[in-house]
């Protein structure tokens, strides 16, 4: 692998171009061969895309990717209900952003010269990655052994909901069932409610940074031994690993996960924060967090809120006294939040040495936080069908090496004739007779 030395952060290129080139970055010369569709797999070889590797995304045109089809469009608000029985592939948003940098291909797996094509593919490749249910890629004959016949150092990147092994291996699963069976949505919502679960698929996006994580371990131990790997990572078991002092609560104290008082919402048990919430501020659904965790950090709350005189009583005297009277403080508190903007009262209580924060719509983090683009996490890059679009960028800085942003998510085989004659040498006669034979 190479390093680049350029300037740090998440940036375009200045003129970004649709034309593969060379690419630049810690990860150029790795060349994947890349299965994955939907979060859990395409944001993990997004990351080796931005950072050098060639990732060469493999679809089918008869089975299109979710993210294509999703109501996420530039311009059109859907809900997920209202799917376009006949959707643009390429008008995606979700691919977009899922795919950005990487080289897009289309291989029928059900014909046999698609199959030849694909092995072609995976022997000039260095790692193949994928997150179908178990038991797809072996009625295609993709096992590792046989990848390894194919590119003896390969790297074999698994992922899925539930792992390859273990009794519910077969399971399908997508981002909610992950988050319900690793036990996240059972402790998500408010005491004594039901489990309210999240709005999204986010342990899509969480399982993914572990796939990265095994990819890049992989890489380099390739790089110091030679030796590729198969990798197998469950989604389910990626959930767990954010469960620990719940985990650690339940098996030392016996303690019940969902009883009158649990989930506590914005509250903490450990240590005595009080107060510790989300309060109302001026305007519709606007809201302010506060945490306060110690009695400086109380002194400063007081200030700003202008020595109250309930602030003195000796409910409120203590850390551990103001734990106990919580409820009572945060009826007070928030009464007093109710009368101010959130983001001027952000400032007062972090002047102050409060920890504190305004709570952001999506709009708010992406057209209005000067934090957020002073950083330059935000980027833009044209699209032939979405047309300008704005991705976010990955949330770490280096000194030299910087995110290529070279060019948005493919269109739907875009990167046909470049893959199959220009990397793997078809001839046109042969590119020309797999497109009519609906091979590719």
């Amino acid at each position: 692998m190479q390093t680049t030395a350029v300037r740090a952060g998440p940036t375009a290129s200045a003129e970004p171009t649709r034309t593969p080139g060379a690419r630049q970055g810690p990860l150029a010369g790795v060349r994947v061969a890349d299965f994955c569709w939907m979060g859990v797999g395409a944001c993990a070889t997004r990351l080796l895309a931005d950072f050098g590797a060639t990732v060469i995304r493999i679809e089918d045109r008869n089975r299109l990717d979710m993210p294509r089809r999703l109501p996420i469009y530039k311009g059109e608000a859907r809900t997920y209900g209202e799917e376009d029985a006949n959707p643009d592939p390429n008008k995606g948003g979700l691919f977009n952003n899922y795919n950005r940098n990487k080289l897009g291909v289309t291989i029928n797996m059900r014909s046999p010269k698609g199959r030849a094509l694909a092995d072609r593919l995976i022997a000039s490749s260095s790692v193949v990655t994928e997150n179908f249910a178990p038991g797809v890629m072996e009625r295609w004959g993709l096992t590792y052994e046989r990848l390894r016949e194919l590119s003896p150092q390969v790297i074999y990147a698994r992922m899925s909901g539930f792992g390859h092994s273990g009794p519910h291996a077969e399971h399908r699963s997508y981002g909610p069932i992950v988050q319900a069976v690793c036990g996240l949505s059972y402790i998500s919502g408010l005491p004594g409610e039901e489990p309210s679960g999240w709005g999204l698929s986010y342990m899509d996006n969480e399982a993914a940074f572990f796939n990265a994580s095994a990819l890049l371990t992989a890489i380099y131990h390739r790089n110091n031994t030679g030796e590729g790997a198969e990798i197998d990572v469950s989604a389910v078991e990626a959930g767990i690993n954010l469960l620990g002092p719940i985990l650690l609560d339940v098996s030392v104290n016996g303690r019940s996960t969902r009883d009158g008082s649990f989930p506590t919402g914005n509250r903490l048990e450990h240590p005595d924060a009080a107060p510790h919430g989300v309060y109302p501020c001026v305007g519709t659904d606007r809201w302010i967090a506060i945490a306060v965790f110690d009695d400086a950090e109380w002194r400063g709350l007081v200030s700003v809120m202008g020595d109250p005189a309930w602030a003195s009583e000796a409910r409120f005297a203590t850390q551990a006294a103001r734990f106990a009277n919580q409820d009572a403080l945060d009826a007070l508190i928030g009464a007093w939040t109710a009368k101010h903007d959130r983001h001027e009262l952000m400032h007062r209580l972090q002047a102050a040495g409060v920890p504190a924060g305004a709570v952001q719509t999506a709009e708010d983090t992406n057209d209005h936080d000067p934090q957020i683009a002073g950083r330059g996490l935000f980027f833009e890059m044209d699209h032939p069908v979405i047309g300008e679009a704005r991705f976010e960028g990955t949330p770490i800085q280096f000194s030299r090496t910087v995110q290529e942003n070279w060019r948005s998510g493919p269109l739907l085989g875009e990167d046909n004739a470049h893959v199959f004659k220009g990397l793997l040498g078809l001839s046109e006669d042969e590119y020309e007779e797999l497109a009519a034979e609906g091979a590719i």
